[in-house]
């Protein structure tokens, strides 16, 4: 949002769903933040006639709101069905889609079917244009991660993460998710690995970052953890912890690629719904962790359902909480990053910004804007 008024000229009005910062940037919102906050097919089930009215409302607030164009991010569940019911009321109106779904993990043919409804995707890692190409899917274009404009504030200064060897107690940061179901499935296993930890390596400075919403929640489970760990809230203090931080264990997800751009030794767990577990086999690669599927290698270890016991878990991290070659290939492997993610030009958010620009002047709709031509249309 913030690129879009730079690149353009002219007043732009935004409505549709989304946080309280895009609402201080001027957002009316269709939908309140974290009224739909579920993840997981029995949480869907659970609630499955509220979510389809909503995806209604929203869909028919989006149309009467006649809009230049359609920017649909991420949640493809839920997203994606908006789309459809645009596309079908207003088939003028152009859709492009703001982070790609999985289609290269799993459900391959959602790809082509994405072709009917959606325009133009613009994707997060740069390997995705040629996956839709691959399963012919609509255009995409790699515009890059929005991680990429937070390195600086990702990776320490100098004497801010003090070399492990040097240090008493080394911090580890505990990362149980940012969805309450993840929450409820991995604390207690997070919190039996801390207590092995700290009996099988010694004290450790453990450190927990909890997203707002989910603090009340985290702060109860934690009641039964035998060693308790500082709770810090808010971007700012959770990215001051990965500056400071030598370990982390962590639930699958984008934190994954978080921490390796910091530069953080992790150990991944996640644990899927028991109504899921029997399709696992429908999974196209060989990893669920994000910094394993940018690198092309299984780096970063996980332990996913039954494999995510506590002792697996202390164990792993155990390793990388000394010196050796566990630690060693995860950090030589972290600095391929820059170079396999990197994009040139302007930041990733102006060139989603010049991307949708440059679509809304190739219809016509407004004259494209001189930094469209930055980017690329592979």
């Amino acid at each position: 949002m913030v690129a879009l008024r730079e690149l353009y000229p002219g007043p732009i009005d935004f409505v549709g769903t989304g946080g309280t910062r895009m609402e201080a940037l001027g957002l009316k919102p269709l939908l309140r933040p974290g009224e739909i906050d579920i993840i997981g097919v029995s949480q869907v089930l659970f609630r499955v006639r509220h979510i389809l009215r909503r995806i209604r409302e929203i869909a028919a607030a989006a149309v009467a709101a006649d809009p230049d164009l359609l920017i649909l991010v991420d949640s493809p569940e839920f997203s994606h069905r908006v789309g459809k019911i645009v596309r079908r009321e207003r088939p003028d109106v152009p859709i492009m889609n703001y982070v790609s779904p999985t289609v290269w993990a799993w459900r391959s043919s959602r790809a082509a079917k994405m072709v009917p409804y959606i325009d133009h995707v613009l994707a997060l890692l740069p390997f995705e244009p040629q996956i839709y190409v691959d399963l012919k899917g609509p255009p995409c274009t790699y515009v890059g991660h929005p991680l990429l404009e937070k390195v600086n504030i990702l990776r320490p200064a100098p004497g801010e993460r003090p070399p492990l060897e040097s240090v008493e107690k080394p911090t580890l940061l505990i990362l149980p998710g940012s969805r309450t179901a993840e929450v409820k499935r991995l604390m207690e296993p997070f919190g039996d690995a801390l207590a092995r930890i700290s009996r099988d390596f010694g004290p450790v400075e453990a450190i927990l970052p909890a997203v707002p919403h989910l603090v009340g929640n985290i702060r109860e489970r934690l009641q039964s953890w035998p060693v308790q760990p500082t709770v810090v809230e808010g971007e700012e203090a959770k990215y001051a912890a990965f500056r400071r931080a030598h370990v982390a264990l962590a639930a699958s997800g984008t934190v994954s690629l978080e921490l390796a751009l910091a530069g953080v030794p992790t150990v991944i767990a996640y644990r899927v719904e028991m109504i899921l577990r029997p399709f696992k086999w429908m999974l196209r690669v060989p990893s669920v962790v994000l910094s394993n599927v940018v690198l092309g290698e299984r780096i970063v270890p996980e332990f996913l359902d039954g494999k995510s016991s506590p002792d697996r878990l202390a164990a792993e991290v155990v390793k990388l909480l000394r010196p050796g070659a566990a630690r060693d290939r995860q950090i030589a492997a972290f600095r391929k990053l820059d170079a396999i993610m990197a994009i040139e030009g302007d930041a990733p958010s102006r060139r989603a910004a010049a991307m949708v620009l440059q679509h809304l002047g190739n219809r016509g709709l407004l004259p494209p804007p001189v930094t469209a031509d930055r980017v690329g249309n592979q």
